[in-house]
């Protein structure tokens, strides 16, 4: 059982952790990943876990605890698993196609619009009307399947548009004559 303010992050065999002063790098069999901690949080190696450590109970050192444990953690898990969002293209004409590294979106403007992936990120169609987002970076895997929502949001009369995968569009009701 842990006790307040001391959170071990599980580190599974074949990942190497690296902490410096205010950084740790994480290498794994999908690639690498290094961030930037809080000076106030200590973050320090034992046997296969991470440990990080929080000074006082004060408020802030609590949130700054939480976040730091959750991004060593998000990053091991990056470089074991990766990371996945799944979107789906809802609307008569909707397409996308995959050109290079990159998507192309046709979604009811007179041009289609690129999308190209930045490093780390993989684009997968298993589906003509369902784009899977990978990455081993969660931020940037959440972020650019948001861009991608962004381009064609799902509307509420016809429920047209782009949305994650299981997101629930509320409908309304349109004109009555």
């Amino acid at each position: 059982m842990s006790r307040i303010g001391h959170t071990p992050v599980p580190v599974p065999a074949g990942v190497e952790v690296s902490i410096g002063h205010g950084r740790v790098h994480v290498k794994g069999p999908l690639g690498e990943l290094d961030q930037h901690v809080p000076a106030r949080m200590t973050v320090e190696q034992r046997d296969a876990e991470v440990i990080v450590t929080r000074p006082t109970e004060r408020g802030e050192d609590r949130a700054l605890h939480g976040l730091t444990r959750t991004l060593v953690a998000n990053m091991v898990e990056g470089v074991t698993k990766g990371f996945e969002k799944r979107l789906e293209v809802h609307g008569v004409g909707y397409r996308v196609t995959q050109s290079g590294n990159g998507l192309e979106l046709a979604v009811g403007f007179s041009h289609s619009v690129k999308i190209d992936a930045p490093a780390g990120i993989t684009f997968e169609l298993p589906q003509p009307a369902t784009i899977v987002v990978k990455g081993i970076d969660k931020q940037q895997v959440g972020q650019l399947a948001a861009d991608i929502r962004a381009v064609r949001p799902p509307e509420p009369y016809k429920g047209k548009g782009i949305r994650y995968a299981g997101e629930y569009v509320r409908r309304k009701i349109g004109k009555r004559a």
